[in-house]
């Protein structure tokens, strides 16, 4: 992977955070754009950023109006992210990935197909098989045969991604249903693809928690992108 001509000195390590409280989404967007700007500037280092928001509604730049079917349920917030509507909530883990795109040469294709190859990854620490599509973003599992407890076979959607760039600085980054209230999906149609439901890894059977999930999408965060993962300093 050629890192020449980039304007921000590239290193093999990626700084992280984790936050333990819930994080307002406007926050966290506020967040991420001063990193973004401190990036571009060399005065901060790329991030991988680890929380979870309140049950709140997201629009992508391609979300439509008829697919918010709730919008007095949850405070709704209007993205520069791609994609469409998502929910976000206790319960899901949220990874916000801050990266210098020099690194996948500047080919965003690639780099929307390394998140999911990570997320994919993760999930075979939890005997989850996770598939992605062409036709359709995100994660998705079949059920029938990721769970023994459902004889379903239709697919369910277990993980979601949404890209911001700005300056070849890559932003957003992806969220996995660990445990989070379903019945919260229900007030949009998630991602614009009303033909498949929503899962997670809880209702798969999945006897796990967010730390043993972290610890997986760390794992393989250092595995997909060939970085090394350091505590940020605060």
């Amino acid at each position: 992977m050629s890192r020449s001509n980039s304007p921000i000195a590239l290193t093999n390590s990626v700084a992280f955070r984790q936050s333990t409280n819930l994080v307002p989404y406007e926050i966290a967007v506020a967040e991420m754009e001063s990193r973004v700007a401190a990036i571009q500037a060399k005065k901060a280092d790329e991030l991988l950023w680890f929380l979870e928001h309140p049950p709140s509604y997201t629009a992508g730049t391609s979300a439509k109006d008829s697919d918010l079917i709730d919008p007095d349920r949850f405070p709704v917030y209007h993205s520069g992210r791609g994609g469409e509507y998502t929910y976000h909530g206790p319960g899901q883990r949220v990874a916000y990935v801050i990266l210098n795109l020099h690194r996948m040469n500047q080919d965003v294709r690639v780099y929307v197909r390394t998140l999911e190859k990570w997320l994919i990854a993760t999930l075979t620490h939890f005997d989850v098989q996770g598939e992605c599509h062409s036709d359709r973003v995100g994660i998705w599992v079949k059920r029938g045969c990721a769970s023994k407890a459902s004889t379903l076979s239709t697919e369910s959607k277990i993980g979601a991604l949404g890209v911001r760039v700005r300056k070849w600085i890559a932003f957003h980054g992806i969220s996995l249903n660990v445990a989070p209230d379903l019945d919260h999906f229900t007030g949009i149609v998630p991602c614009g693809v009303s033909q498949h439901g929503v899962t997670s890894l809880k209702e798969l059977g999945k006897n796990t928690d967010m730390h043993s999930v972290d610890e997986a999408l760390r794992i393989e965060f250092e595995k997909t992108f060939d970085v090394t993962l350091r505590d940020e300093k605060v």
